[in-house]
Parts: C-alpha cells; sequence; structure tokens
C-alpha cells in the first residue's frame, strides 16, 4: 500500500514527518475525508464527490496560508493512484493532508526577518485505508449536548477544515462517550446548535428540514449539500438554513447528522429527551436509501458523483 509523501509515491511505512515538523507541533495543516465506495456488482471502487474535496482544501489551504502546488485535476490523479496501489475491495477513507513542513520551533508561520518575509515551507500528502461505519447508521444513535463550545470563526475559523481545531471536536467527543452516549452536539458561543464533533446536523420538523445556517460556525459540508440537493429533487422537501437553538432539537420529528465519515446517522435521543418516537424516521430512512444507493454508484441521476478508480 502507497502513500503520496514529499512529492512522490512512497510505501506507507515510509510516510514519516519528524518530530520538529511544524503542523506537529502547532496544528498548522488542513485536511479532507474523501469515502470510497466499492461497488460489488461493477467490482469497481467509487470515490464520491472527490473534486469537491479537492476544491475544498484549496479553500481551506488559502484560509490557513498553506501553498497545495497541485491542481485539483492532479490532486484527483494523485487520489486515484494512490487508492489503486492498495487493491482495495472495500470500502475506503482517504486522507488528504496539507500542511506546514518546516522544521522549526515558533508559533509564527514567516520566517526571513522584517525585510524579506516568506511563508515557512509547505507540503502535502494522502493515504488511504480501509473504513468501515464511524457511527452506527443501522440503529439509531443517543447524543449530549457537549459543556466545550464549537470554536468561533473569529478564533480558529471553522469553515475550513484545520488539523488544529479537531482538538475542540476530540474533547466533546471524548466527553460524551465517557458520560455513555454515542456523539456530541455543539453550540457556538452565543448558545445556538452548531454541528456535531464531526458532522452537520438536520432535524425534521413539520415536513421540511432545518438546519444550522453556515455563520453558526459549521464545516461547509459536502455531504450537507448533497443531502439539501437530494432532498429537495427526490423527496420535494425544502431545507431551511438558519439559527437553531437547542430546544428545537428537543422537539423535533427526527434528528440525524452527516458527514463524509459519519455518512447519516439517526439520532434518537439527547440527553434523556426522545426524540420522535424513538427510532428512525421515515423522511431520515428515505434519505438513506437514497443516498447509500448514490455512493454505490446505483442511480444514473447522480452517478457524476462518482469516481471510477
Amino acid at each position: 500500500m502507497q502513500a503520496f509523501f514529499e512529492g512522490k509515491y512512497v510505501d506507507m511505512a515510509d510516510a514519516r514527518v519528524s518530530v520538529m515538523t511544524h503542523a506537529l507541533n502547532y496544528g498548522t495543516g488542513v485536511f479532507e475525508g474523501i469515502r470510497g465506495y466499492w461497488n460489488s456488482e461493477e467490482e469497481q471502487l467509487l470515490l464520491f464527490r472527490v473534486r469537491e474535496h479537492f476544491e475544498r482544501i484549496h479553500r481551506s489551504a488559502r484560509i490557513v496560508r498553506i501553498n497545495i502546488p497541485y491542481t485539483v485535476d492532479e490532486l484527483v490523479d494523485i487520489c486515484a493512484n494512490v487508492v489503486r496501489s492498495g487493491n482495495f475491495r472495500e470500502d475506503v477513507y482517504v486522507r488528504p493532508l496539507a500542511y506546514k513542513s518546516a522544521l522549526q520551533i515558533g508559533l509564527s508561520m514567516i520566517v526571513g526577518g522584517p525585510d524579506e518575509p516568506r511563508l515557512v515551507d509547505d507540503d502535502f500528502t494522502l493515504f488511504a485505508v480501509p473504513f468501515g461505519n464511524y457511527l452506527d447508521i443501522e440503529k439509531p444513535i443517543r447524543c449530549t449536548i457537549a459543556s466545550w463550545r464549537r470554536v468561533n470563526d473569529n478564533m480558529i475559523p471553522a469553515r475550513a477544515k484545520v488539523t488544529g481545531v479537531y482538538i475542540n471536536s476530540s474533547m466533546a467527543k471524548t466527553e460524551a462517550v465517557e458520560a455513555g452516549f454515542d456523539e456530541a452536539i455543539m453550540l457556538t458561543h452565543d448558545g445556538h446548535v452548531s454541528e456535531g464533533t464531526g458532522e452537520n446536523l438536520f432535524v425534521v420538523r413539520d415536513n421540511r428540514l432545518v438546519t444550522p445556517s453556515v455563520s453558526e460556525d459549521v464545516l461547509e459540508g459536502i455531504t450537507r449539500s448533497t443531502i439539501i440537493q437530494i432532498a429537495r429533487d427526490e423527496l420535494g422537501l425544502e431545507t431551511v438554513e438558519r439559527p437553531m437553538d437547542r430546544t428545537e432539537l428537543f422537539i423535533a420529528d427526527e434528528l440525524f447528522l452527516v458527514g463524509t465519515g459519519a455518512q447519516i446517522s439517526p439520532v434518537s435521543e439527547i440527553d434523556g429527551r426522545i426524540i420522535g418516537d424513538g427510532h428512525i424516521g421515515a423522511v431520515t430512512r428515505a434519505l438513506q436509501d437514497l443516498y447509500f444507493d448514490i455512493v454505490r454508484g446505483r442511480q444514473s441521476a447522480y452517478r457524476k458523483w462518482c469516481m471510477s478508480v
């Protein structure tokens, strides 16, 4: 199995960074998560919305001032080559990572002094591993409201997938698991619903979807946009994007989390309050069925989202 590292394809075991790497010490990196789904009928591995993921990593890199020396097309080719090298016949997860690779101690991403300042060196790596379900999709999960607030855009940009941001999510996820829950839901600094620790959030209420707007410190999720589109086009359901209070979660008809890792994970309970009837709701189930048909290439109208490798 190969990884792409320092501009070339190497064995996974040889893709290593120094303990002095700036990104390791200070969280100065941006990343993506891309799923590949095995289609057993065609015997093909299908990467889902791969171009959109690489477009987003370029946007994240601009925010954090990281240079990615590869175009979106080049990144797609690198990704396909790495996945092919693994000869996978199962679902996979692909991790692209662009990061500050300079070997130095010091917070600043600028070197060279005031007369000739320049940004420290960057690098890009990518690897793929077999990957199953991150959260349960066959039965609803139990969630809690995290005591940790979601980072604000004026602290660390939440719309960028910055490696350092995810200590925020890790703390909330760990707190939830230690308390006996499957996942945490995070609030913004002013108490509105933001998202899960690694997922966007939707509720079903009065036969429409409601999700926190992108101004609520959420990641601009690719699965999120997928759900909004297929709910409209296939189920005729409108999605309202707006601020959401925590108590709206308690009175939702249905609630589910979405993301590349989580896929579509229904929620049955939040802090002891049962959502709907406590089972997977009709809208959630319909969206799950549609989504998994689409990502495995079984819906011709959306086959353009799937790249065969």
